[in-house]
């Protein structure tokens, strides 16, 4: 009898516990790996203190706690957690590396369970959620399954404009001494492409745009030096009939293969899986670096929302192809704005991604907008200004000057040609604050964003 009881125990242990598998997608420098990093310090500390009040589970007292688990996926490198803490909490605390690389991490959460007849059975339960973490370079790269070789050519001679026009110089130059029905030299590819990597780079770093394709090109990981990574756009105009072995041949032959070997497989491998994805947008940098900037974010945003498989999640299509059915759209750095332009700042979101929303809401997924900061490096308050008290921000920047500052309005819609004209938007960059290593990490509004994501696999 006590072993049927033990079997009965474990079979009702398996029917309550949960699995959820999250996407956290994002432009670089959108924050991914301070939200891992966020995510996992508020559940880990979810046991013993009350950091979530938004968190149904946390606010009603029902989650018992988490722990990090082994990942399934042992081949895979574990998302550097403690190395992001250690940062953090480092005199002075500085921000973690960027991602540079897939990672993932698994958590295990035990919770009680509400609401169930299950319940009469088992007081608690589990939900394991593995989360992955790649770079935001490399989701650039999915629009390229959609064109050809030619066509992403033609597309990227379009880009070369303003600041792009001003980085491509050295590398356009040398592609006028390139024959494309001449036989191809493979030493003279790798030279080029990385005249072509050297363009990529400035375009991100000089300009501060996000469009760069390939995005492995600027971050390889173990590709590098690879002739997968040796390719690049052509200029003028096209062979009809290309022959074997020819310059556009070889630059063709590479660009398929990168597309189905290394941006295909990326996509099969990770995003088919997922069940829950959020979104982040860092729309403050860009509203700083003017209209080119959020232009070229407006359009990688818009491209890389169309990349993805959507549709409407049930247990048929689970078995076969997995479904997002939840995604969330969150404005990052909300802590580097007063809190009055917080709400500006998630209807200019809900304007950014609003063709995305439409076709989305249409599939049947649940979608919402929020505005977050995952750690929080300022505060907030008011400074007597001209007899009035006005909004301000106080935290420390990158160079350790404390700064007291008000960066000015969010404008609630897209930008026009008189906003930019006025410029009035000052965004300034802060250091993390010092927290304690027992305390969870400061935030704004993770707890909402963890409720949208989890709190219906809770219950």
């Amino acid at each position: 009898m006590k072993s049927l009881s033990r079997t009965f125990d474990k079979l009702v242990s398996r029917t309550l516990d949960r699995h959820v598998r999250l996407a956290i997608t994002g432009l670089s420098r959108a924050g991914k790996t301070a939200f891992i990093t966020s995510l996992v310090n508020q559940l880990l500390h979810s046991g013993t203190h009350d950091a979530l009040p938004l968190f149904a589970p946390s606010r009603e007292g029902r989650l018992v706690g988490a722990r990090r688990e082994q990942q399934v996926d042992l081949s895979m490198p574990s998302f550097a957690y403690d190395e992001a803490m250690g940062a953090l909490n480092s005199q002075p605390p500085r921000w973690p590396e960027p991602t540079r690389d897939v990672s993932e991490i698994r958590l295990a959460l035990r919770y009680r369970v509400k609401g169930s007849a299950m319940s009469m059975l088992q007081e608690t339960a589990m939900l394991y959620i593995d989360i992955v973490d790649y770079p935001g370079e490399w989701l650039l790269d999915l629009p390229m399954l959609n064109l050809d070789f030619a066509s992403w050519s033609k597309l990227q001679c379009e880009k070369l404009t303003g600041c792009r026009a001003e980085a491509a110089k050295v590398w356009l130059a040398a592609m006028e001494s390139v024959d494309l029905n001449a036989t191809a030299d493979d030493g003279e590819i790798a030279r080029i492409s990385e005249l072509y990597t050297d363009y990529l780079h400035r375009c991100k770093d000089e300009c501060g745009l996000h469009y760069v394709q390939p995005g492995r090109f600027v971050l390889p990981g173990e590709l590098a030096g690879a002739p997968v990574v040796q390719f690049f756009p052509v200029t003028g105009d096209m062979p009809e009939k290309p022959a074997e072995g020819s310059y556009y041949a070889r630059l063709k032959q590479r660009y398929d293969y990168y597309c189905q070997h290394v941006v295909k497989k990326f996509y099969r491998e990770y995003f088919s899986s997922f069940d829950r994805q959020i979104v982040l947008v860092d729309a403050l940098q860009p509203l700083n670096q003017g209209m080119e900037v959020f232009g070229d974010m407006r359009q990688a945003l818009s491209e890389l929302i169309e990349s993805f498989h959507y549709g409407r999640n049930s247990l048929l299509k689970r078995l076969f192809s997995p479904r997002i059915d939840k995604l969330l759209f969150a404005a990052t750095k909300a802590d580097h704005i007063t809190p009055d332009q917080h709400a500006n700042l998630v209807a200019m979101l809900n304007q950014l991604i609003y063709g995305a929303r439409q076709k989305v809401t249409f599939d049947g997924i649940a979608i919402e907008c929020i505005s977050i900061a995952s750690i929080e490096a300022t505060e907030a308050g008011y400074v007597a200004h001209d007899g009035k008290q006005v909004p301000a921000l106080r935290g420390t920047n990158l160079d350790g000057q404390a700064l007291t500052v008000y960066p000015g309005d969010v404008p609630a819609k897209l930008p026009d040609a008189e906003y930019w004209q006025k410029q009035g938007f000052d965004f300034q960059a802060f250091r993390p604050k010092a927290v304690s290593m027992d305390d969870p990490l400061p935030h704004i509004r993770m707890d909402k964003a963890l409720q949208f994501l989890l709190g219906d696999k809770l219950k």
